[in-house]
């Protein structure tokens, strides 16, 4: 679409790895802008997931300037119509722009354990299982932002540089703030238990305490950063630990199933009064039940008109 941000795009050429002839996707027009140079376009490539270290699906910009992450809308018989073909493959995907910068700190980190010493980018940048990894460094927002995550060294005209967890963990903070701001300002619903939305006067009803929205930004981020700064990226925005619910006696707890859920025990046995009424009011019709709560003081028993007359004696 000339005039939006989205387009659909078919990629025919790394499809063809995962047994599929093409592809739809909706991802921004700035991710699929072709150069005008022979053999240039978006590139779909595999690189390190930065919060599990698994391989993953991404999608480098035209220019490779940017960098999205590769997301799938799946449903059980779903297909394409493509021109005057059906694509068996009907899932949706979506690409999502994501900060390079989350790889750096994937790097700058394993970096850190292995040698703990500075070094220059384009020696942390490297990945033997995924050699497009060092695709990063023509992102012009990793060179930029690098200092954020790492201390800086130049030594001639090369730069050297190591992890900061100091630095890391004021970035990621401004994430998290970030992150905070954009949830409240769409008034989207966090926390526990997200209910349906309930206006009244046009403002939608939320008892979501900073907290809440803090630890569910916190969350978000998560996602995208390993489990080590991720804890102590908690700590920093001191949130709480959340205690876990005391475990039930084994007497008590009850079996996952499908059934719905029944009282273990009759608790009307202990009220014999009530269960008798209980069962006689159970027999009893929707009228006969009303009838009872008639108040029938001074009526004659319908019986009364239909008793036999006494003869009168001679």
């Amino acid at each position: 679409m000339s005039g939006g941000k989205q387009q659909r795009l078919r990629p025919t050429a790394s499809a063809e790895k995962s047994g599929s002839s093409q592809w739809v996707i909706v991802a921004p027009v700035s991710a699929i802008d072709l150069l005008k140079k022979a053999g240039s376009g978006p590139l779909f490539t595999r690189l390190r997931n930065p919060s599990t270290g698994q391989a993953a699906l991404y999608l480098f910009s035209s220019d490779a300037h940017q960098l999205f992450e590769v997301k799938a809308f799946c449903e059980e018989y779903r297909s394409w119509f493509i021109g005057q073909t059906v694509q068996s493959d009907g899932r949706l995907f979506f690409a999502i722009p994501v900060d390079p910068l989350y790889f750096a700190l994937f790097f700058l980190l394993k970096a850190e354990k292995e040698q703990g010493k500075f070094q220059p980018l384009d020696q942390i940048l490297m990945d033997e299982e995924f050699p497009s990894c060092a695709m990063l460094l023509q992102c012009p927002s990793l060179s930029q932002s690098i200092r954020h995550i790492a201390e800086e060294k130049e030594i001639g005209c090369r730069k050297f540089y190591k992890y900061s967890e100091e630095k890391t963990l004021k970035w990621l903070k401004k994430k998290v703030d970030q992150m905070v701001k954009v949830l409240k300002d769409r008034n989207q619903r966090v926390g526990g238990r997200v209910q349906a939305a309930t206006f009244i006067s046009g403002k939608p009803i939320t008892d979501a305490t900073e907290e809440v929205y803090i630890r569910y930004a916190h969350g978000l981020i998560s996602e995208y950063i390993l489990e080590e700064p991720s804890i102590a990226l908690a700590k920093y925005l001191r949130l709480p630990e959340i205690a876990s619910p005391p475990a039930e006696p084994a007497s008590k707890k009850r079996k996952l199933s499908s059934a719905p859920v029944e009282a273990e025990e009759d608790y009307t046995k202990f009220n014999t009064s009530d269960l008798k009424s209980k069962k006689a009011n159970s027999k009893m019709s929707a009228a006969q039940k009303a009838l009872t709560k008639v108040d029938k003081s001074g009526m004659k028993a319908i019986s009364s008109f239909f008793t036999t007359k006494t003869k009168a004696t001679e």
